[in-house]
């Protein structure tokens, strides 16, 4: 799947607000906002992170123009870290793939951390795809499952 990125715009975030209140993409990504169905908390997170000179973050669009994610590099320098987050009905096609590497192509520092629930396998392929490699496992705890989890870092080098 073809994707491009762009600067997030107003109208992109009700897309986001949604897509992150899906149940089962909430679970997918485990570390998710401890209510997503807080408008208050969701408006203030995006408020604060456009506005956040050190976080890169871009709107995922697909083919047919339609807001179909985010993607964003965020943390201090030497701890920068990869986020995304594609809605459910564009999984399996690509799209998470291409977003990255899109904002791979963006964000040229390296290098760049990414983590992700150890039984996330569609994400863990994603960034496999990308070049990161598995450079540790933790435990946390998700949110979206109410439990702590097993997680898996992966890092991006030169």
């Amino acid at each position: 799947m073809h994707v491009t990125l762009r600067e997030v715009r107003d109208g992109d975030l009700p897309v986001f607000y949604s897509q992150s209140n899906d149940p089962e993409g909430n679970r997918m990504a485990a570390f998710t906002a401890k209510d997503p169905s807080d408008r208050d908390h969701f408006e203030a997170h995006w408020a604060r992170i456009r506005h956040d000179p050190a976080v890169v973050v871009r709107t995922v669009v697909g083919e047919n123009g339609e807001v179909i994610g985010h993607a964003s590099v965020f943390g201090p320098p030497g701890e920068r870290e990869v986020t995304y987050w594609i809605g459910r009905e564009h999984w399996g096609r690509g799209a998470a793939t291409a977003a990255l590497r899109e904002l791979l192509g963006v964000v040229s520092e390296r290098p760049l951390r990414a983590r992700a629930a150890a039984d996330n396998g569609g994400s863990l392929r994603v960034l496999e795809k990308c070049g990161f490699v598995v450079t540790g496992n933790e435990r946390g705890f998700a949110n979206a499952r109410g439990e702590e989890i097993d997680e898996v870092v992966l890092t991006l080098a030169d």
